[in-house]
């Protein structure tokens, strides 16, 4: 329960800062993190004081997994009624000025907002995306060894693979041994992100000039997919000797998510592209030295794009052309794309509880990507590196 009470009160210092009445939570994920449960329904986090949780659906299970206190939710009609009997404070009041309530503007729909605003006719709404997600920006040593422990998974996941990995295994075979691996060991199956539309299932697994294939999802290695109902990932494409294989696989244990790539090769790579390779774990070292209390999070990804340039590098950096995504990395959690981002205009200094995933990454088109990522904790006086997994370039 403390966990909970700590949470909420971050947000609740948020709320009264920003001169807000309370929050209205939706999301699957949010309310996972503020209450411990994702049934259906709304949170209400007023600006002091406990939350309350209207559930729709299962209001059983809510009770159960619940940190604060649950009641059923009537209909959206009913709920100016049930909001105020609850909380007096958000309730329509004649002539009081009106309730500034937050939302989560970046996931909520519009459809359900607008049914919100017929139904709470005196509430001011305000975006609170940034408050939900900056509070959840700053992980506890609880969440920090929920994600080692993921870690750990991941790590025997590799080490499985690299004695059976072979050539003419397809990228999809391959894949799913480690998913089955990983789900035997507590992978929910999922990996969840946030922004809309980007999907990802486990990860990114592929070779060759598939793994160069570009796709929707946001980031430097796409993958070719099954199909373009799902594209994005391993293929039936085999595996061949001389070609970069990058295993982008994570894993998420309890909810919270480990982001981690190797790059993999049987026999050797062609000299341009190792030398691409030792460019990126260059560039990852250099983030390391960078990674401290204090440092702004828009320096770490300039520092990277000059090391990339400098290596005669920079058309391949993080994707090629107009496909090149704009990032060195993000912070990760209970989803895959949290706060911070290292990227130009995320001015956040960095700060010890953050968690951030560093993925140097260069694409070739018709040949492959090859690069390496790890996930790191801001300590007081530095970092911890989650990702246990070997380094280097792997040579099976």
């Amino acid at each position: 329960m403390s966990e909970y009470k700590q949470r909420v009160g971050r947000l609740q210092h948020k709320l009264q800062t920003g001169g807000f009445d309370g929050m209205v939570v939706t999301q699957n994920v949010d309310l996972y993190y503020l209450a411990g449960s994702m049934q259906t329904g709304y949170l209400i986090v007023p600006a002091s004081g406990d939350p309350k949780f209207f559930v729709r659906r299962s209001v059983a299970r809510a009770e159960e997994e619940s940190a604060w206190p649950v009641e059923p939710l009537g209909s959206l009609r009913e709920f100016a009624g049930q909001l105020g009997a609850a909380f007096p404070d958000l309730a329509a009041t004649t002539g009081r000025s009106p309730v500034k309530l937050a939302a989560e503007f970046d996931v909520l729909p519009v459809q359900l907002f607008q049914r919100l605003q017929q139904s709470l006719a005196h509430v001011e709404w305000k975006d609170g995306s940034a408050l939900i997600r900056e509070t959840r920006m700053i992980k506890s040593p609880f969440e920090i060894e929920a994600i080692r422990s993921a870690a750990r998974v991941i790590n025997d996941a590799f080490e499985d693979a690299f004695g059976w990995l072979k050539p003419g295994m397809t990228e999809l075979e391959a894949m799913s041994r480690m998913e089955y691996f990983v789900r035997e060991r507590g992978h929910i199956g999922i990996m969840r992100l946030r922004g809309y539309n980007q999907e990802v299932i486990t990860g990114m697994l592929g070779a060759g000039d598939a793994a160069a294939t570009p796709t929707y999802f946001d980031g430097p290695a796409g993958g070719l997919g099954l199909s373009a109902a799902s594209p994005q990932s391993s293929s039936r494409r085999p595996f061949e000797t001389n070609e970069p294989i990058l295993m982008d696989v994570g894993c998420c244990i309890g909810g919270y998510v480990i982001d981690q790539t190797r790059t993999v090769v049987f026999g050797s790579l062609p000299d341009d592209l190792a030398y691409a390779y030792d460019a990126s774990e260059r560039i990852l070292r250099s983030a390391e030295g960078l990674l401290r209390p204090g440092t702004v999070c828009e320096q770490l990804y300039a520092e990277s794009l000059r090391l990339a340039d400098d290596a005669g590098l920079a058309d391949h950096y993080m994707g090629y052309g107009r496909d090149q995504v704009k990032f060195l990395g993000h912070g990760i959690g209970l989803e895959v794309d949290e706060l911070p981002v290292l990227a130009r205009g995320f001015n956040y200094p960095l700060e010890a509880g953050m968690v951030i995933a560093v993925e140097p990454k260069f694409t070739f088109p018709g040949r492959g990507v090859v690069g390496i990522e790890n996930s790191y904790a801001i300590t007081a006086d530095g970092f911890e590196k989650l990702t246990i997994s070997r380094e280097g370039l792997i040579r099976l």
